[in-house]
């Protein structure tokens, strides 16, 4: 549970909680002038700090071990981004109701998807202590 690919799921889990929040706030204030939306950003974080691609990592057990692959190993935290250069109505607000809605649900869809993989990967791991 203390692996990477774990640490990735739990990071991934908490930016779409943040996400629903950020895009619950958007739609709220679907209405209000001058108000400008605001996104989250971590697939793009993450995507950058794994550089595109899989890398053997060993994991050392001793300071006196060489480290093989990357040294970090840093699952990055999600950031909520807001933009202020686009405007859609009059009133300078810049939320277009249709884009939330779907956004909503894609994060719902990436949410469920998340919490199922923990669920297996727990699941998993109870098999493996339970020998069964």
């Amino acid at each position: 549970m203390n692996g990477t690919s774990f640490g990735r799921l739990e990071g991934a889990l908490k930016a779409a909680e943040l996400r629903q929040g950020v895009v619950a706030n958007n739609i709220a204030n679907v209405d209000t002038p001058n108000f400008k939306r605001s996104e989250v950003l971590f697939e793009e974080l993450l995507s950058q700090e794994m550089g595109g691609q899989t890398v053997l990592q060993g994991k050392r057990t001793n300071e006196g071990h060489i480290p093989i692959g990357r040294t970090s190993g840093i699952v990055p935290t999600a950031q909520t981004q807001t933009d202020n250069l686009s405007e859609m109505n009059n009133n300078e607000n810049n939320v277009d109701i249709d884009r939330e809605m779907s956004l909503l649900a894609k994060n719902q869809l990436s949410y469920n998807f998340y919490i199922q993989q923990i669920n297996h990967d727990v699941k998993m791991m109870k098999t493996a202590i339970e020998g069964r």
